[in-house]
């Protein structure tokens, strides 16, 4: 029930091959700790092109690139703003405004920060695109996870492609109605008004439908729950998540001890 009322295009969502889901989001979460903990912009822009390529694979990559551009813009801007602009211990000053300074310094900050945000987003989204809700709640099932905390998960995880599609249809019908001029960014732009507002009511009238759907199917009881989906595994794939926890914990214990890279001058 996790998706577009209660029914998921599946023809639709490319998959990564046979890789599970948990292996996906194993890997992703590794990526994340081990890019944040190192903290260098060789590091997060070799993870982010290995995102590009793979979804470049997955056929994701417009969507991908589209939904990572409207988080991280505002995000890269703020930065800009905050340390960029107004960065008290910066000294070597490559312009001023006023009160405000751009220092290299400051600008060496945003940088960094908006690189790892950049990795966060962008892994989060190649997972979203690439996975389906189903297979979530199947492996949910199948590990005994509380069908609340799955459908949680999988909400969270899937959110992206279902704005994604809804915008889209929006757009389409108001497309019929006359209200866009063009496709061209300054007409999107100009046309976010008179899309924001049905696409919030949609998305809260698909959320009742929801609601309704999954109270009738028995969702919050407490018997033992099977699924008849089988979601793509093998051993090789749990001994490889396995060893991924286990390299990303050790990495984290040798990065942070004493001795460690951690204390290493940053670029």
């Amino acid at each position: 029930m996790c998706g577009n009322s209660g029914s998921w295009p599946d023809a639709r969502i490319p998959r990564l091959g046979r890789i599970s889901p948990l292996t996906q989001l194993t890997a992703v979460v590794t990526a994340v700790v081990v890019t944040t903990a190192v903290g260098q912009w060789v590091v997060s822009l070799s993870v982010l092109a290995a995102a590009a390529a793979i979804t470049a694979i997955a056929g994701t990559a417009r969507a991908v690139g589209a939904a990572a551009g409207l988080v991280l813009l505002p995000l890269a801007a703020s930065l800009l703003l905050t340390h960029g602009l107004f960065f008290p211990e910066g000294n070597t000053v490559l312009w001023t405004f006023g009160p405000a300074r751009l220092t290299a310094e400051g600008l060496g900050v945003a940088g960094s920060l908006a690189l790892r945000a950049a990795v966060l987003v962008v892994l989060l989204l190649t997972l979203s695109f690439s996975i389906q809700p189903a297979d979530i709640m199947a492996l949910c099932a199948k590990h005994g996870v509380p069908a609340q905390l799955g459908f949680v998960l999988c909400s969270t995880l899937t959110i992206a492609p279902q704005i994604k599609r809804r915008v889209q249809r929006i757009r389409e019908a108001q497309q019929l109605r006359g209200l866009y001029s063009g496709n061209s960014l300054p007409a999107r732009l100009a046309s976010f008004r008179v899309l924001a507002l049905p696409l919030l009511l949609s998305l809260l009238h698909d959320a009742g439908q929801r609601a309704a759907a999954l109270e009738t199917r028995g969702f919050g009881g407490t018997a033992a729950r099977t699924s008849l989906r089988a979601v793509p595994d093998s051993r090789f794939q749990s001994v490889l998540r396995w060893s991924l926890l286990a390299g990303t914990a050790v990495f984290l214990v040798l990065w942070f001890g004493p001795g460690g890279g951690s204390g290493a001058p940053q670029p």
